[in-house]
């Protein structure tokens, strides 16, 4: 199943919605401007919150909390040091781990796992710049029940990896 995020570009606050194929709007992520740590909210069209994604404050390496109900349901953070190519990891609370790896700033990458792909996501399927596709591998009953902690990995994979100066490198 593919979503689209459709993200709005100079807009206080980061919110935007995901649409599904058929462009209905599936969920929309609520980005909390002016907080002390980067937050985003992943909530239904009717407003009902599902996962609360939130940037770890004091850690030596960028790492992003999705919660669900307050409870720790997956942690997405850098590996120590790879050379060879930029990799993050998904720690699930319910045990094993996801590896997301590929061209992370490009939006072309890939979410697995030891039993094959989780998700594909990527930007060029579009012209808009702000548009990047997740196709979320529902063939899988560990994943076809809840695209949503898919569609928060995205999220927090795009703020870990954005350019906004918080990636550990000093800005001038």
């Amino acid at each position: 199943m593919k979503y689209l995020v459709r993200e709005r570009l100079f807009d206080i606050g980061d919110d935007f919605w995901v649409t599904d194929e058929q462009d209905r709007r599936v969920y929309w992520v609520d980005g909390k401007a002016l907080r002390l740590r980067t937050t985003f909210q992943l909530k239904t069209p009717d407003g009902e919150l599902l996962l609360q994604i939130r940037k770890k404050l004091l850690s030596m390496r960028d790492r992003m909390r999705i919660e669900r109900g307050g409870e720790t349901v997956a942690t997405v953070r850098e590996r120590m040091f790879n050379p060879i190519k930029e990799k993050l990891v998904v720690e699930l609370a319910a045990g094993g781990e996801w590896e997301v790896h590929g061209d992370l700033l490009g939006k072309e990458y890939v979410v697995s796992d030891e039993h094959g792909t989780v998700a594909h996501i990527s930007r060029k399927w579009f012209r808009v710049r702000d548009t990047y596709a997740v196709d979320v591998n529902t063939y899988r009953p560990d994943i076809g029940s809840d695209p949503a902690l898919v569609i928060a990995v995205a999220v927090a994979v795009d703020s870990i990896t954005g350019d906004d100066g918080d990636d550990g490198q000093e800005q001038d």
